[in-house]
């Protein structure tokens, strides 16, 4: 018995690709890899829990051990620092990061990135856009053809006493529009992500920061956020956009499959989804590029996997163009690859394909830094609720995260 369960195994290696959860879209992908390897390789998948801090959690304390069962693994893009700086991650051959990198666009290729190296593969790459309700830009007489600012939605959300949807609870999300909003004002949270722990710099007490309250603190203390805005998550927001009172709405692109999938079971009415309109994510500044939240997910391969170049051959399947495009087709997550967005397919599931395809090469990954975990959690500890939200936060918060990087506060 001991020597059946120490033997070799039967056929060809079998490689583990730990997924986030999904409708089943990675899993036809590996069937497909398998069938495409011809008995080189075959790809069987394991799902990691739902929540993306449990997701880093298991990798971590996996990778830590050096486990060796972990050949792919689906990484959002914030922990890919954290990875890479411990080791976890196994180098990624330039010829090969050449040709992964080959039309993929910039936001992905920029959370794909450490210390200048792609040390993972770009598959999917989210992207949040500006959902508005057409009959609410008529009646405003906003031409949505041009982008808007924060400061337009504020006061058309005011004067006709509608409902702004934003990501106001204490999660993940609202680190994602904190990030956006310091960003499309010019300035980053993190201004020197690869330093140690003692020697980070945040620029939130920064013009860029401040602006960013402005807007969080207006749409918070004036109400135009609902009354969930202390608890709304993506989720929330899109049942709200549904309603009577939506106006606008920055959210990811599965507000539009979640939609027409409510209108054809008949939950919804078809009208709700004819008003719906999209557009490029609203500027802090005037006349100044916005930089939309980014988001998916990059395959990783295990830096202690027996099987390292059959997993980083199985990563180039996975991501190939085709299999993206299907994946969006199929699944509602957006390729990182530009050329499946050209897919017949993807332009018949989603007719703002284009949209997220330009939104994603302005995005902005959000604190590339191996102490993500620190700087988010305490984001959400002096940014919310944002009701509370003024010109003094920024400070306020650098200084806290600040001692808790330096272990001088806890989280």
């Amino acid at each position: 018995m001991v020597l059946v369960g120490c033997g070799g195994e039967d056929g060809p290696p079998t490689l583990t690709w730990y997924t986030n959860p999904d409708a089943g879209g990675q899993a036809v992908i590996a069937q497909r890899c398998t069938e495409e390897a011809d008995g080189a390789y075959r790809i069987e998948v394991s799902t990691l829990p739902r929540e993306a801090s449990e997701q880093r959690q298991q990798l971590a304390r996996r990778l830590a051990a050096e486990d060796a069962s972990i050949d792919l693994m689906s990484l959002d893009p914030p922990f890919i620092p954290e990875f890479a700086n411990a080791g976890f991650l196994a180098e990624i051959p330039a010829e090969m990061a050449e040709r992964v990198s080959e039309d993929v666009v910039a936001g992905a290729l920029a959370g794909a990135t450490w210390e200048d190296e792609l040390v993972t593969v770009p598959f999917w790459a989210n992207t949040q856009l500006l959902w508005y309700r057409e009959s609410v830009v008529e009646e405003a007489g906003l031409d949505m053809s041009e982008p808007v600012t924060w400061d337009q939605l504020i006061e058309v959300a005011q004067e006709q006493d509608l409902v702004l949807g934003v990501q106001g609870t204490k999660a993940e999300s609202m680190t994602v529009w904190i990030n956006a909003l310091v960003a499309s004002a010019g300035g980053t949270i993190v201004e020197n992500p690869e330093a140690p722990t003692d020697e980070i710099t945040l620029g939130l007490d920064s013009e860029a920061g401040r602006e960013a309250a402005r807007i969080m603190g207006e749409i918070g203390g004036g109400g135009l956020g609902g009354p969930g805005l202390p608890t709304a998550d993506e989720n929330a927001n899109l049942s709200v956009f549904q309603g009577d009172r939506a106006s606008f709405m920055v959210n990811w692109p599965f507000v539009w499959t979640a939609t027409v999938d409510a209108v054809d079971a008949g939950t919804l009415d078809a009208e709700v989804l004819e008003d719906f309109g999209w557009a490029i994510y609203p500027q802090v500044v005037e006349g100044e590029e916005s930089r939309p939240p980014y988001g998916g997910i990059n395959i990783g391969v295990g830096a202690f996997s027996n099987h390292t170049d059959l997993a980083l051959e199985a990563a180039e399947c996975v991501v190939a163009p085709e299999n993206q495009a299907e994946y969006f087709a199929t699944n509602g997550n957006p390729p990182a690859s530009t050329a499946a967005y050209d897919d017949p397919a993807v332009q018949d599931a989603f007719p703002m394909a284009d949209l997220i395809r330009e939104s994603l090469e302005q995005a902005e990954p959000r604190p590339q830094t191996p102490f993500y975990n620190e700087v988010s959690t305490g984001l959400q500890e002096t940014w919310h609720p944002a009701s509370a939200v003024s010109d003094s936060t920024p400070a306020s918060s650098a200084d806290f995260i600040t001692a808790v990087l330096r272990g001088e506060r806890l989280l």
